[in-house]
């Protein structure tokens, strides 16, 4: 796994280029620790480096960035693309044939985009990737994201200048830069627990959407519309409308599929091992590996001092079960507050999800003993995992009683009664799903962190939340539910807080669920496969018990979580009471000092929880210190001061 950074620009390069670019890369050098390298075209005024995490052929070989045995195009490229082996003997198949400098995909990439161009390479790989590719005779630069959005990319103009990177401190490195908050971003980030694609925390600066590629020409001054090579809507689509007859053949076939998918991302040059919480999913992949592997694999787990969050005694009893070489970490309040400062940098920009703090401890383990790690991300999106599913059909069906007109008239009596209430936030967050026009409406209320967090954000438009418009051609509620989650959930929360936490430590995460194939499979199945009425992941629980016995299967779903609501009134409560300040609100002028300071009050009293929204707020008002207040101080970078407006 590596990182890229870059620029192009309409004017020949100075002299300085190279250094600008390589502390582009500086600011990302914990994506590769292995390698660096730069690679510049001063007439055309493009500038790409790379940083370098050797997993596949670790000799000089897979040296980035890597120029095309025609010397046409040149990459940087972050990922691993899984059937890269199928793609050489293709191109060796094909007609003037090719002497490789090495072993790695890198080059069998670059081979591939020769003969078959971007596009139709895109569409034979099997992997997840990030890359900039330049066309030496066409001055035109490509830039392209995985099907699933495991890796990121960022691009946009700033300056004057086109910049793109791995991750958002490479592009701010560039002294071009101009940082500009982005109060709506920052509205969704409270809403959802991250900003949703395609925008940033910085105005005028996207991430690429996932199965997407965009194309730069005339010196970085025409920006393409951001295309797919290939659609989760269309997945989603077609499955639906055919989906494959119920039947006891269907596990057998997921079953094959999974052992393949498990098999291609065990591939690797270097020590590999997988992340195991003990659930349906990390415990499925781990079977899938043991099955395959001469040897224990190595697993590893994180427990928490809070039994109602700790997975870990079972994890080891699923472990054991299985025969892996395992390995716990408990973890502890201190543990987290010795994180928190570190998480602004891991991140670049505000970001919610509190489980980032097991994932980045859990990759900080396993790195001591692997480079590669496997993990169970995308078993619930794409399996209907998550609790919430259950909860809101049965919330749709029990509002669906009554005729919308009705419950309107319910709705305004309860939203009267909440304003006179000891608990108005939830009385007001029941109407308002009593009310709901639509199964959409009410999906939107149940993965909202609040009602209206725009109203603690002072100069923000209240940008309209992606649900909007986004499922009118899927009928079936539990197919709107995943889709959503795949769509936005997925990559801009799981994927994101899995790259950064894993990266910060050099480790890599494959997650062999989100094999293109296993996702398109996965939408053909019925229903009844996922979501039987009581428990979600009705197939995937039928393929564990092959591995495991019922005690260790039929469990309740835990989730990767930490206790941040006993850590807010506890070890972590002066760390809240500074960064929520009355003076240190007023002073930023982001946020309105009385609307954060009435939801902290009431959360120290006991009123209504509100540790999600509060914490939201926190990562929010953490980040704004180191990257905005003290902007020179991030990794050491040159960080352009950014302004409110």
């Amino acid at each position: 796994m590596c990182g890229i950074a870059g620029f192009l620009q309409d004017s020949s390069l100075k002299d300085g280029a190279a250094a600008v670019v390589e502390r582009m890369a500086r600011t990302i050098a914990h994506r590769g620790s292995d390698d660096s390298g730069v690679w510049l075209d001063r007439d055309a005024g493009i500038a790409l480096s790379h940083r370098r995490l050797s997993i596949i052929d670790v000799s000089p070989a897979g040296h980035q960035p890597m120029v095309s045995h025609s010397g046409r195009f040149v990459i940087s490229y972050n990922g691993e693309i899984y059937n890269f082996g199928d793609i050489r003997r293709e191109v060796d198949e094909s007609p003037g044939g090719i002497t490789w400098r090495g072993g790695s995909d890198t080059e069998v990439l670059l081979a591939a985009i020769d003969r078959w161009g971007v596009a139709g390479t895109l569409e034979r790989l099997n992997g997840m990737f990030a890359f900039a590719v330049w066309d030496r005779k066409t001055r035109v630069l490509t830039l392209a994201r995985d099907r699933m959005g495991e890796k990121p990319l960022y691009f946009g103009s700033s300056g004057g200048v086109f910049l793109f990177g791995s991750e958002l401190k490479a592009l701010r490195a560039h002294p071009a830069f101009e940082a500009q908050l982005d109060r709506d971003s920052l509205s969704g980030m409270l809403r959802y627990d991250y900003v949703p694609a395609p925008h940033t925390i910085w105005r005028g600066i996207f991430k690429l959407e996932p199965g997407h590629f965009v194309e730069i020409g005339e010196g970085g001054r025409n920006i393409g519309t951001t295309a797919p090579y290939w659609s989760l809507r269309n997945a989603a689509a077609d499955g639906s409308t055919n989906p494959l007859p119920d039947g006891p053949e269907l596990a057998g076939e997921l079953h094959i599929l999974l052992l393949d998918s498990v098999g291609q991302r065990m591939v690797a040059d270097v020590p590999l091992g997988a992340f195991l919480s003990g659930g349906i999913d990390s415990s499925l992949i781990v079977a899938l590996m043991q099955a395959q592997s001469s040897r224990p694999v190595r697993t590893f787990t994180i427990g928490f001092d809070v039994a109602k969050f700790d997975e870990a005694p079972h994890a080891k009893s699923v472990a054991a079960h299985l025969g892996t070489d395992h390995t716990e970490l408990y973890v502890t309040a201190q543990d987290a507050l010795d994180v928190i400062p570190r998480l602004p940098v891991m991140w670049d920009e505000p970001f919610g999800d509190s489980s980032q703090i097991p994932t980045y401890l859990v990759s900080a383990m396993s790195r001591r003993d692997v480079t590669v790690a496997l993990s169970g991300d995308g078993g619930d999106e794409l399996f209907g995992g998550y609790e919430r599913y259950k909860s809101t059909l049965r919330n749709w069906r029990q509002i669906q009683r009554w005729p919308l007109s009705a419950r309107h008239s319910l709705a305004t009596l309860i939203k009267r009664a909440a304003r006179s209430s000891l608990w108005p936030g939830p009385l007001a967050r029941v109407a308002t799903a009593i009310g709901s026009r639509s199964f959409d409406d009410l999906y939107e209320l149940k993965v909202s962190r609040g009602q209206d967090p725009d109203r603690l954000v002072l100069g923000d438009n209240d940008r309209a939340g992606p649900m909007a418009g986004a499922l009118p051609f899927l009928a079936c509620p539990s197919e709107k539910m995943l889709y959503r989650d795949l769509l936005y959930n997925l990559p801009d929360d799981i994927l994101t807080k899995v790259d950064r936490a894993a990266m910060a430590t050099s480790l890599e995460v494959r997650a062999p669920f989100l094999d293109h194939r296993v996702v398109e499979y996965a939408w053909r199945l019925p229903m009844s496969a996922k979501l039987d009425g009581r428990n979600g992941k009705v197939i995937l629980r039928t393929l564990l018990q092959r591995y495991l016995p019922a005690r260790l299967v039929d469990r309740p779903k835990m989730g990767f979580s930490v206790p941040v609501e006993s850590w807010l009134r506890g070890p972590l409560r002066k760390w809240a009471e500074d960064l929520l300040s009355q003076d240190r609100l007023s002073s930023q002028g982001v946020l309105d000092p009385a609307a954060v300071r009435r939801l902290w009050r009431d959360f120290l009293s006991g009123k209504p929880r509100h540790d999600r929204m509060l914490w939201n707020l926190l990562m929010f008002q953490e980040w704004f210190d180191t990257a905005v207040e003290k902007p020179g101080e991030r990794n050491g970078a040159a960080d352009a001061p950014a302004t409110l407006n």
